[in-house]
Parts: C-alpha cells; structure tokens; sequence
C-alpha cells in the first residue's frame, strides 16, 4: 500500500480573519479533489484567526493547527493559551517546539515535553519541530542534537498515543526569508536518524510516526524531497501561502512520488 503524504504550512505572524479564511477556503476548493487516504492536508495560522477557520472551512480537507500550547490547563501565565481553549475552538493540532519559540523566545526541551504531553492527553495531532542551528552543524553534532530533542521531546510518552504523533524536521538555518534549503541528500541522512531515534524511544511502532520536512520547501526542490525514502511529507513555508500555488506543489510533489 502506497504510505500517506503530508503537507502543511505554518502561517506564522501573517494574514488576518478575513485573508486566512478566503485562503484556506480557496485551498480545500483547488485540492478537493486529492484522496485524503493518499495526503494529510494541514495549516497553522494564528491564534486570532483559528475560531473562524474551524467555523468556515470543512476539516475532511484540511486540519486546523494552533502554532502554540502552554502546558497547563490554566493558571497564571499571561500570554499563554491554554488547550482548554483551543479544544474549546474546536481545532485539530498543535505544533509544539517550532525553532522560532525555542530561539526567539528561549523554550527548553524539557517545556516541550510538557507541551507535547498536555497536546496529546487532550487529543490533539501533536507535531513536534525539531532541528539544528548552523552552529551545530558547523560542529557536527546534528544526529545528537536531533536525537536530544526526539528523547526529551517524547520522555514518558507511551505507545498508544502514536497515531496522534508528527514530526517536522526543519533545519533553524534553513527556515526564513535568508533560509538555505538542506539538499535532498542531507535531509535523508537527518530523517534516518529521525525514524532510527523513533525507533529507541517507541520500538517498532515508532515506524508509523510520520516524519516531514520543513525549511524553504519550495516548486523548486519539493518534487526531489518527497521521493526521499525516509521524508513522508513537507512542511512548507511562504512558498504555500497562496493557495493556488500551493496546490500546484502538492500535485507536482505527489506525481514525482507516484513515479519514482
């Protein structure tokens, strides 16, 4: 049986209620047509848009995702959002240690382990980020920084809540408007060691964790990506945030996987 493909973009600090909404509206009418038995279709705008979003567009075509989670259910957190609230929205999944919140906002592993348990303990697909800086690369040590992040990421987690696990490996070298993408070589060589850690921590089950990267996926290099053994869907930045265009990589991408 052919696996799944994921795709899925997060929106960041961009588009309000209105451009959200028209966009993923439009995004659903252009990838209708596409089983959802062959690709997972998700986007992850911001807090302020996420209750329309669950209100006006049909979740059969695409999961709703928030960008953050605090890891307690409420309390004395200013600023936080609490997945009470989220689950009160109505949404579908949480993205928890995006590079931006562990180094523009100095979240630890350890935060993200709570954050991961909290997602999954009240039911959301719960996409963990992982990646490297520059600097770690520069050192050599991005199979350990990875594999830090996965163990730390997913301590304590069982193996029954596997089927409401992703993750995302994006590159914090490779993310931005001054982002390098990885070449194709490189993030299958990161991705094994992804599904090999997998593997440590949940056994053989760990294989059925859907591992996607992310880190200026563009029309350019989507197609070589997604044929990548290891890479099972692409998390994909400005080069997704108008549907049309995004429709367009998905059907390319989707085509050089059925025909490698």
């Amino acid at each position: 049986m052919q696996k799944k493909l994921y795709f899925g973009s997060n929106l960041k600090m961009y588009k309000n209620i209105h451009d959200t909404v028209e966009y993923l509206q439009n995004l659903v009418g252009y990838t209708k047509d596409l089983s959802r038995d062959e690709i997972e279709l998700f986007i992850i705008p911001s807090y302020t848009t996420l209750e329309s979003a669950a209100k006006n567009v049909d979740r059969t075509y695409v999961k709703i995702g928030a960008q953050n989670m605090c890891w307690e259910d409420e309390g004395q957190f200013t600023g936080e959002i609490s997945p009470l609230m989220l689950k009160e929205i109505g949404i579908d999944l949480v993205m928890i240690g995006h590079s931006e919140r562990r180094h523009v906002f100095g979240e630890t592993d350890i935060e993200e382990n709570k954050k991961v348990k909290a997602a999954l303990n009240h039911g959301f697909t719960t996409l963990l980020c992982i990646g490297e800086t520059a600097e770690e690369k520069s050192y050599g040590i991005s199979p350990e920084v990875l594999r830090t992040q996965l163990k730390i990421g997913f301590h304590d987690i069982p193996v029954s809540q596997i089927p409401n696990i992703w993750v995302a490996y994006e590159p914090v070298w490779s993310i931005g408007v001054n982002g390098t993408p990885a070449t194709a070589d490189y993030a299958e060589e990161m991705h094994k060691v992804i599904k090999q850690t997998l593997l440590d921590i949940f056994g053989d089950a760990g294989a059925d964790i859907p591992v996607l990267y992310g880190g200026s996926v563009n029309p350019g290099n989507a197609s070589e990506l997604i044929v990548q053994p290891s890479i099972d869907g692409l998390f994909t930045g400005r080069a997704a945030w108008q549907a049309d265009k995004f429709d367009k990589l998905i059907r390319d991408a989707k085509t050089a996987f059925e025909s490698k």
